[in-house]
């Protein structure tokens, strides 16, 4: 694996990361280090806390989506990516910006910006930062 290619594995790796977020549960046996840490900065994100396994954030993200109607994350921006090979697996960090959107309770589509800094050792996220605009939130771009 060269420079390029591991480039394009933490954009892959991102873009995994989404699609696990947008239903794709699977992902997470696939993505996800044995055990890892969640950081969910925003207000109402409290349930990450305690999430260690791939398998609680499978759950947990089922359970986001059934209180939120057609919760969609899109990524945004370009994606920042520090990785480098460490006894031959990517290791390192990957940021980018996303999009999330879902039908409010009043019929309304709710959207708020946020950004998520992937860690990821041996080839898996084994960390993860989010951070987004919140409830009384905004989109970054438009």
């Amino acid at each position: 694996m060269n420079g390029t290619d591991v480039r394009q594995f933490g954009i892959h790796t991102y873009d995994q990361w989404t699609a696990m977020w947008n239903g794709d549960l699977d992902l997470a046996a696939k993505i996800m280090a044995p055990e890892f840490v969640l950081r969910y900065a925003q207000a109402g994100t409290e349930a990450f806390d305690d999430v260690r396994t791939p398998q609680q954030l499978a759950d947990i993200i089922a359970a986001w989506h059934r209180e939120r109607r057609g919760l969609r994350f899109v990524a945004e921006g370009a994606p920042v990516v520090d990785l480098a090979l460490v006894d031959g697996a990517p290791t390192g960090l990957v940021a980018r910006p996303y999009l999330a959107s879902f039908t409010g309770q009043d019929a309304r589509t709710v959207a708020r910006s946020g950004t998520d800094t992937l860690r990821i050792t041996d080839g898996l996220i084994s960390e993860v930062w989010s951070v987004s605009s919140g409830s009384a939130g905004r989109t970054f771009y438009r």
